[in-house]
């Protein structure tokens, strides 16, 4: 088809041109076919390719931009999919220490319920949201601590020691609330003796620093890479949000117990757009 339609064009501008220099210039003789078809011909032909190039260049850039779009929607169905995997989990856990408490504590059964719906309500309004600002991570930490003081009476102390610069820093949503719970359970429900869970946060260069240590007997190493489910899919979470840029390390503590450490990126969130919107009406 370029072929023929080359061939044309080529004698449609040599007829041109002969008019052009026949009827405006006055010229008394024309172009020769043969001198100007083929400088005519590839005249076409460059700039076919030069337009086929824009296309395909175009074409190949919205192929890219569907692609990145296509697998920014899969990492956010998969990080979707791993916070999921967290609630039942620690739903069981809550219902089945208030089923205990009914009939030995029927009022610390009661508190426990109310705990949990409030933290029920919490998750639901956060639906799809995939990090938040620290203090909020923690707020909902501190209404889980809650149900597990209940539980565990004065058998559970918690230290939380959070450096005042982290609180607005952007946080995996709930990614402190499974090891806690992780803390826990291996670290003060398995023993008689009262135990302490520690939390940190702070900052380090470039990096926020979360840490979460129990002084429970820790774990043997050959259990290190897979911890259950909050240790797995804290691993997950944090290799689909950050890729290679982050660390995660699971190391029993020279004092005893068990340390979780968790480093990513040091990012202020940003600040709720209902926030500006109405900033800007009280203007």
């Amino acid at each position: 088809m370029h072929l023929i339609a080359g061939v044309g064009i080529a004698l449609l501008k040599w007829r041109l041109v002969n008019l052009f220099r026949h009827y405006v210039l006055g010229l008394p003789s024309g172009v020769s076919l043969a001198y100007v078809f083929h400088g005519n011909l590839l005249t076409y032909s460059i700039l076919v390719a030069a337009t086929q190039g824009y296309l395909y260049y175009q074409r190949y850039r919205q192929g890219e931009l569907r692609s990145a779009q296509l697998s920014a929607q899969l990492a956010q169905a998969q990080l979707q999919a791993l916070r999921m995997q967290l609630h039942p989990h620690f739903l069981f856990n809550t219902l089945n220490s208030i089923a205990t408490l009914i009939h030995k504590d029927p009022d610390a059964a009661d508190q426990m319920t109310a705990r949990l719906s409030d933290l029920l309500r919490l998750t639901l309004e956060n639906i799809g949201v995939q990090e938040v600002p620290l203090a909020q991570e923690l707020e909902f930490l501190e209404r889980y601590l809650d149900i597990e003081r209940t539980r565990f009476s004065d058998r559970l102390e918690v230290r939380i020691d959070v450096a005042p610069e982290t609180l607005d820093a952007s946080t995996p949503y709930l990614i402190l609330q499974p090891l806690v719970e992780n803390a826990i359970r291996h670290g003060i429900a398995a023993r008689s003796l009262p135990g302490c869970v520690t939390v940190r946060a702070a900052r380090d260069g470039e990096m926020l620093v979360l840490e979460v240590k129990d002084d429970g007997p820790g774990i043997p190493a050959a259990l290190a890479s897979n911890n259950g489910i909050g240790i797995s899919s804290t691993r997950a979470r944090l290799e689909k949000l950050y890729g290679d840029g982050h660390v995660f390390e699971l190391n029993n503590a020279a004092e005893g117990g068990l340390a979780v450490k968790l480093a990513f990126p040091f990012r202020l969130m940003p600040p709720p757009a209902n926030a500006s919107n109405k900033e800007g009406g009280r203007g």
